[in-house]
């Protein structure tokens, strides 16, 4: 299997617990990995025989900007609902980060894997 991957997706949404997190859009940062078979794509040099990224990358920056959750764990299972339905990936690994939640680290977040490879 192959991976399809987009690092360092940036987005602005309100996440978090605290009153004030429910007033401001704070930043998350997505790493995503998309299992997927690239060798007819590689062959046609067609973008339809292709798991097209800037699809997948468009369909999450809409769902996470219109969101809402309290936590990143409900918004990363989100996430990864979403493109294993909508763009039939086998299996994915997403991790989700809160940069500047925490002021003594850089950031805090979780990794997911989801699906399964045959």
């Amino acid at each position: 299997m192959d991976i399809v991957y987009i690092k360092q997706l940036e987005i602005e949404t309100i996440i978090g617990i605290n009153d004030w997190e429910r007033k401001v859009r704070q930043k998350v940062c997505i790493d995503l990995e998309m299992a997927t078979d690239i060798r007819k794509a590689g062959e046609s040099d067609n973008i339809d025989d292709a798991l097209n990224y800037k699809l997948v990358t468009k369909r999450i920056i809409q769902f996470v900007e219109s969101s809402r959750f309290l936590l990143i764990e409900a918004l990363a299972e989100n996430i990864a609902a979403i493109i294993l339905k909508e763009f039939e990936v086998p299996w994915l690994k997403l991790a989700l980060s809160k940069p500047g939640a925490i002021s003594a680290s850089r950031d805090v977040g979780v990794t997911i894997e989801r699906g399964s490879i045959d």
